[in-house]
């Protein structure tokens, strides 16, 4: 006997997945606490466990770490499905930030597609670090935000985990160098604090370098052997290298891209654009892995 899924369910538990949290959840769905608690209860009659407790936050169960992606696919089929049958074409404009590594290494497909999709919306996009995205979309000077995060912060919508790498010249030395030369474009960078922090842990002296705000001269200044960088693994040129880690280059941690909206657009325009990108993220991640 077939049954089926709600979709509402579903959309509570992608939203608890994102946040760690029933309670921001909650917020980001506009229902109580308790009305998350229940729907993700009558999820879980169904489906089994999907979530363990870990002090004051949650994380997936093994059931649940299989449910996630295949509950965002669906979410995504219905959203476009519903968008299909219902409105004519979507008009407007909304206003996308992101920073500028997300920018050539995968958003540019995902908003020609939307483009292609929506050809009345006009995308204006700005390039910001992520800190300075955080505050733009707060305070409205974006719709939505594309922002690069430690795993640990909530807030925003989880779209995917990645590696923060070492990245350098290919067949270049800059990485056995004292100090070691690093280059973080700018001192608003979101990796910045991290590595930072990583290099003073062990120990290890370093210098930064070259901190114009520009990706393309910190690709340069990295393509010449000046001085390595650290960038999401997505994200690196091909060619560059990935540094390995070792006694002169710690692990780094994993960042989250977390996507963030400011609540004040509720112009469809704006979530559709979401949409493709929730889309597009789930559709290269998958094919990846």
């Amino acid at each position: 006997m077939s049954r089926n899924l709600d979709i509402a369910l579903l959309r509570t538990f992608v939203a608890v997945a994102d946040h760690s949290s029933m309670t921001a959840a909650g917020n980001a769905l506009h229902l109580t606490q308790s009305a998350v608690s229940q729907q993700i209860a009558r999820l879980e009659d169904l489906t089994g466990r999907l979530f363990l407790r870990e002090r004051r936050t949650l994380r997936l169960s093994t059931a649940g770490e299989r449910l996630l992606p295949n509950a965002r696919r669906l979410i995504s089929l219905n959203d476009e499905i519903w968008s299909s049958v219902t409105d004519s074409a979507v008009d407007g404009r909304v206003r996308l930030g992101a920073p500028y590594d997300l920018v050539g290494a995968w958003l540019t497909p995902i908003l020609k597609a939307y483009a292609e999709q929506n050809p009345l919306v006009e995308v204006a996009l700005v390039c910001l670090s992520s800190p300075e995205l955080l505050a733009a979309a707060e305070s409205g000077l974006v719709d939505l935000a594309l922002v690069e995060e430690p795993v640990s912060a909530f807030g925003g919508e989880r779209l995917l985990v990645d590696r923060l790498v070492w990245v350098g010249a290919r067949g270049g030395s800059a990485h056995l160098k004292t100090p070691l030369p690093v280059s973080l474009v700018a001192e608003t960078c979101a990796f910045r604090p991290a590595v930072l922090h990583t290099l003073s842990e062990r120990g290890l002296s370093w210098r930064t370098m070259f901190e114009s705000g520009s990706i393309d001269a910190t690709r340069a200044t990295v393509r010449a052997d000046l001085a390595v960088t650290a960038w999401l693994e997505s994200t690196v040129p091909a060619d560059l290298n990935i540094l390995h880690p070792d006694e002169r280059l710690p692990e780094l941690p994993s960042f989250a891209i977390n996507l963030h909206r400011c609540a004040a657009n509720t112009t469809r325009a704006c979530t559709e654009l979401a949409q493709s990108i929730r889309r597009g993220v789930a559709g290269r991640w998958q094919l990846e892995g």
